[in-house]
């Protein structure tokens, strides 16, 4: 192992060590409020032990799927991520970004059955850049997407969605056709028990290197207070201290393609890349608004033009945090 792989794999340990000893005063003070959250919960489900319906699945800003204790029609998520910045790679200059991103999203019952959401999203990214390639300086999404899930078939608790997200990949929020891109999302989704869902399928995003990615694994809520959200892209594992608090760790890989302008050259493929993994709290202030706040480690990160002449910036192992508030209505 490299002495910078090392370093940085340190450098994550000591973080995620601080964070957890945070969380562990964090559940000690709020020991009390949780054991009796805990029994009043125990007794809710032993008067009614009732499995997820159809409409309970949502998908949500990051993730493909999530499980609502309480489904509302419209939801409203937005979330800043902060990185330091970093040396680049094998070259002189450091590299910084920040991350803005918000999703508005809608959902209704077609045919009085059949939910159907719909949402529009936006993310930009500021870079602050000194190495010797050239990068824009910020990168920007905007995209539409609309989804509905299907009873499969006469098959008990199986579900069939399908997702189409009509979305633009640029460096200055226009729509130019080049940087259009439909991308689609097709899975299954079963539910054995009130406790465990599989979720298996595609995601394919054309114009992308892949262009075919899976949309594949579990969600497990073994009782009420821990769930294990592994699925793509930004899985998740929690534990609710009471009704206010939950802490949670929590991982994502993120790879998309962007159209940019360069020297006075149109329509240039630049790929960001990075690896994330993290620790964090998530306060409920009240039925409709909830907040959290996590910190941990950024790996394999890189601004590279498809290109190869325009080169490729490697940005070493770094930190990030991030701040999230999720309204619904």
């Amino acid at each position: 192992m490299s002495v910078e792989k090392a370093g940085g794999l340190k450098l994550l340990v000591l973080v995620l060590l601080c964070v957890f000893a945070a969380l562990f005063i964090l559940s000690d003070v709020y020991a009390g409020d949780g054991r009796a959250w805990a029994q009043e919960e125990a007794l809710k489900q032993a008067q009614s032990a009732e499995a997820v319906s159809i409409e309970d699945y949502r998908q949500e800003m990051g993730k493909a799927v999530v499980i609502q204790e309480e489904p509302y029609a419209q939801e409203w998520d937005t979330r800043a991520r902060f990185y330091p910045a970093a040396r680049a790679k094998n070259q002189s200059g450091k590299v910084g970004l920040a991350s803005v991103g918000s999703e508005y999203s809608y959902q209704l019952k077609a045919f009085g059955k059949i939910p159907v959401e719909f949402a529009l999203g936006s993310k930009y990214i500021t870079i602050n850049n000194s190495s010797s390639v050239k990068l824009p300086t910020q990168l920007t999404t905007v995209s539409f997407g609309a989804e509905a899930t299907f009873p499969f078939f006469n098959f008990d608790k199986t579900y069939f969605t399908i997702g189409l997200a009509p979305s633009f990949y640029t460096d200055n929020w226009n729509f130019r056709s080049e940087s259009f891109h439909l991308n689609q999302r097709y899975f299954m989704i079963y539910q054995p028990n009130e406790k465990l869902t599989f979720v298996l399928g595609a995601q394919y995003e054309p114009g992308f290197k892949p262009s075919v990615s899976p949309i594949a694994g579990v969600i497990y809520r073994p009782n009420d207070k821990l769930t294990f959200n592994i699925l793509p892209d930004n899985p998740e594992i929690s534990y609710a201290l009471n009704k206010k608090w939950t802490v949670f760790a929590e991982g994502a890989w993120i790879g998309e393609e962007y159209k940019v302008t360069q020297d006075n050259m149109k329509n240039l493929v630049l790929n960001y890349n990075e690896i994330r993994a993290g620790a964090g709290v998530r306060c409920a202030i009240n039925k409709y608004i909830e907040s959290s706040f996590s910190v941990g480690g950024v790996f394999d990160r890189s601004l590279e033009y498809r290109q190869d002449s325009f080169g490729k910036v490697a940005i070493q192992n770094g930190l990030y945090t991030e701040f999230r508030l999720d309204i619904v209505m």
